[in-house]
């Protein structure tokens, strides 16, 4: 299990770079985005990189899109029903309008620079202890 100070700095590190894609892409964000994306990276740093890194490469992008489109699921549920903040309800194939398949992709995509990122960070942090 990674050390608590390695974790927190992935949340951040992930809540940065996300809020930072939506300001970007959308030119508004909101705080829960920051917490979605801080979680997304964690679990993306826990299920494709150590003990998964020998898998295959698409496997690995497919645990990272599950592992966003889980998190953008569950924040859909907990904050956007009430508030608003995205709706997918117009793409194919979503779920509620919280999740659908064409950004699912886009995630396994993205999973590859976030596999990237948390391993050089995990690696820079264990180095330094």
């Amino acid at each position: 299990m990674k050390k608590p100070r390695t974790a927190g700095l992935l949340f951040l590190f992930g809540g940065g770079v996300y809020t930072a894609l939506e300001l970007l892409t959308r030119q508004r964000t909101y705080f829960s985005m920051f917490c979605a994306g801080g979680c997304s990276l964690v679990l993306i740093d826990r299920w494709c990189n150590g003990r998964s890194r020998t898998q295959p490469l698409a496997l690995r992008c497919c645990k990272g899109a599950a592992a966003v489109t889980l998190v953008e699921l569950l924040f859909g549920l907990a904050f956007n029903r009430k508030h608003q903040e995205w709706d997918y309800s117009a793409q194919p194939l979503n779920l509620w309008g919280q999740i659908c398949l064409p950004f699912s992709l886009l995630w396994s995509l993205l999973s590859v620079p976030a596999m990237g990122i948390s391993a050089h960070m995990t690696h820079a942090l264990a180095r330094r202890r």
